[in-house]
């Protein structure tokens, strides 16, 4: 017996060598190292390292997810009301998930706050299907909006970011994506700084909470983790004038990663000028989406804008007819060059102030118990006492930018009128002065039936 005990002894420390000799090559199997850090106001990239390799992004996808939800409640494609019905493939994903069950209904918000902060892979799925019918027909869009904000290597297979071949992206595009979240929708964007939220079901934790709680200035913005990926994350930060971004692809844990994303934001505030122009980036023309499906077409239908070539109104046509109106007649470079200017007007406020939108954010904006009209347009209205409100909003950001958007989509029967802003104390007043009453009747009964808030204001109001 003690000779056989011998003869098996020498196995226990081969065993250990053997197993020791297995995973150290696990070593050089972590995913790929890429970071990059930018300035958010101007653009400029302070760091770069890897920035260009396409990598996978894990749940950084959700970025664009949300980006694109945003886009669709904005432009009456769905409501934060709407109740969706989950389909048996979003209550399928794997975790991170929210918990959702085939055929139960949930409203379009919580979907929103799931997938932003508890990081919900049925969430995103959910999202993605209700906004263009199948999930691979949001991908497509996906993509096609990465294309139009300038993410030239990103392609998105899925919209919550668990592995999959082709879906991929880069540590410099998910940066810019995160400007575009910042500049785009500065009344969401606070939903990425929250540490919990209510989604619907139950109260769900921020993935990114420790980082939120320990950088000083950290706003958000969206941690990412799959073993293909290691640990990534787009975190975003302002001190004084001072606004930085900074992605981490490849991280080897959490702690690893969010110490190292610290180390980043703090060279990017190191190396940033105290005062710098702030430079919008160009938000793309928005195109519903088509029949088949909620695609758009492959970048003819979403695209950056340049510098205006041409004066912004049309011109008369030969023998003195009226130029061509509505939506079809706007030039396509309009929208995006006349907001970028609103923009740049105004983010000092909107980087001050946490504002909410139809509920998605509790957060009321700073008292002012002054009444004060801003006038955004120089009339030409004449004699004409009549105008319209489009709404009240938290910023006077906000209002401007509705402001523009309605005189836009609106522009048979707004052109000539003036725009004005009335702050009030519950809020800001986006009001069209200086119509006729048939044309304030008609402009607003045009603007109901796209499900725009209107009502007439009198002569005397």
């Amino acid at each position: 017996m003690t000779a056989r005990r011998n003869r098996l002894a020498p196995v226990g420390p081969f065993l250990i060598i053997l197993a020791l000799a297995t995973l150290l090559p696990l070593k050089g199997l972590a995913a790929p190292y890429a970071a990059m850090v930018m300035d958010a106001r101007t653009g400029e990239v302070l760091h770069s390292e890897n920035a260009d390799a396409r990598l996978h992004p894990a749940s950084l996808t959700k970025m664009m997810t949300l980006y694109i939800a945003f886009t669709a409640v904005r432009n009456g494609e769905i409501s934060l009301d709407d109740d969706i019905r989950i389909s048996r493939h979003a209550a399928s994903e794997p975790p991170s998930k929210l918990g959702l069950q085939s055929g139960q209904k949930i409203k379009f918000r919580y979907l929103i706050r799931a997938a932003a902060v508890k990081s919900a892979n049925d969430a995103a799925t959910a999202i993605g299907e209700a906004i263009a019918g199948s999930e691979a027909a949001f991908a497509r869009r996906m993509t096609d909006t990465a294309r139009a904000l300038g993410m030239t290597r990103t392609t998105f297979k899925n919209a919550h970011g668990l592995t999959e071949e082709g879906h991929l992206s880069t540590a410099h595009d998910m940066t810019v994506l995160g400007r575009h979240l910042l500049f785009d929708f500065p009344e969401y964007y606070n939903i990425f700084s929250r540490q919990s939220t209510y989604a619907g079901i139950r109260e769900v934790a921020n993935t990114n909470r420790r980082l939120l709680a320990a950088y000083k200035g950290a706003d958000g913005i969206k941690t990412g983790y799959t073993r293909a990926a290691g640990f990534n994350l787009v975190s975003s930060a302002k001190r004084g004038n001072e606004r930085i971004i900074a992605t981490v692809f490849g991280g080897r844990s959490s702690a690893s990663r969010n110490a190292k994303i610290a180390e980043l934001l703090d060279l990017g505030f190191k190396r940033a000028p105290s005062h710098a122009p702030v430079q919008a980036p160009s938000a793309p023309v928005y195109a519903a989406a088509d029949a088949s499906g909620g695609s758009l077409s492959s970048g003819k239908t979403i695209r950056l804008q340049t510098a205006v070539k041409a004066s912004l109104r049309p011109k008369m046509r030969p023998g003195g007819t009226s130029p061509a109106t509505g939506p079809e007649a706007i030039p396509t470079n309009l929208v995006a060059v006349a907001m970028t200017e609103v923009i740049e007007a105004t983010v000092a406020e909107v980087q001050e102030e946490t504002v909410q939108l139809a509920g998605i954010g509790t957060v009321a904006p700073k008292a002012r118990p002054e009444e004060l009209e801003v006038v955004t347009r120089v009339s030409t209205s004449g004699g004409r006492h009549w105008g319209i409100n489009v709404g009240r909003y938290p910023s006077e950001y906000k209002a401007e930018r509705v402001l523009l958007q309605t005189a836009l989509n609106e522009m048979s029967t707004l052109d000539g009128s003036l725009r004005k802003v009335v702050r009030k104390p519950t809020g800001f007043d986006a009001n069209f002065l200086g119509l006729t009453r048939e044309t304030a009747d008609l402009a607003c009964r045009r603007l109901q039936a796209r499900n725009q808030t209107c009502f007439m204001i009198g002569p005397a109001s």
